[in-house]
C-alpha cells in the first residue's frame, strides 16, 4: 500500500530539461508543480542555469507552472522564482499536501491535470501521489562535488521505496 504512494507515474532518464511539451500533452497535463532544489537548480545555487529559462518559456506556453520548495530560505526561492517569472511557495514541508494543494488550487485546474515534478521519492512523489497528481521523477541537478552525497541519498530512497512495494522498473512507471 505505502509503496504505491512512492511509485512515480513517469520516470525521466535525465534532468527536468528532458521533460518536453509533447510529453505533457501526451499525459494531458495542463499544469506543473515544480520542486526547486536539485530539480531546477543545484542545492546551494543562487542562480538558474542558461538552459533552464528557455525550458520554462517553452513549457509555460502549454502548462501553468508553480514552484513549491521545502527550502525555508524564502529569499533564495523568491530570487529563483523571480528570475523565472513564476509564482512560488517556500517552506512547503513536503510530503505534506497543504502547500502543494494551494499551488494546484491557484492554477484552477483539476488535480489530475497537474503534474508534480521532483527529484525525490519521499517528498515530491509522495506529496503528489497523496493528492492524486500525475507524478514525475527526474534526475537531480547537482554540482560534481555534491554527486557522491546525492547518489547515496537517492540509493537509500530507491531501496526503501522498493522495500515498501514500489517498483521503479519500466513495467510499473513509464520511462522517458
Amino acid at each position: 500500500m505505502f509503496g504505491k504512494l512512492l511509485q512515480p507515474d513517469l520516470i525521466v532518464q535525465g534532468t527536468i530539461l528532458k521533460l518536453t511539451p509533447d510529453t505533457l500533452k501526451h499525459h494531458h497535463l495542463k499544469g506543473l508543480v515544480l520542486d526547486v532544489d536539485e530539480t531546477l537548480v543545484p542545492f546551494r545555487a543562487a542562480q538558474i542555469s542558461e538552459e533552464l529559462l528557455p525550458w520554462v518559456e517553452e513549457v509555460r506556453q502549454m502548462a501553468a507552472l508553480w514552484l513549491v520548495s521545502n527550502n525555508i530560505s524564502e529569499a533564495r526561492i523568491r530570487r529563483i522564482a523571480k528570475s523565472l517569472d513564476l509564482p512560488y511557495i517556500s517552506g512547503a514541508g513536503k510530503p505534506s499536501r497543504r502547500k502543494v494543494r494551494r499551488a494546484v488550487e491557484a492554477m484552477q485546474l483539476p488535480v489530475e491535470q497537474v503534474g508534480m515534478v521532483g527529484d525525490r521519492l519521499l517528498t515530491d512523489v509522495l506529496a503528489g501521489n497523496r493528492l492524486g497528481m500525475f507524478t514525475i521523477l527526474v534526475e537531480p541537478m547537482v554540482t560534481p562535488d555534491q554527486l557522491a552525497v546525492r547518489s547515496s541519498l537517492h540509493s537509500f530512497e530507491v531501496w526503501l521505496s522498493q522495500r515498501l512495494g514500489a517498483s521503479l522498473a519500466n513495467d510499473q512507471s513509464k520511462t522517458l
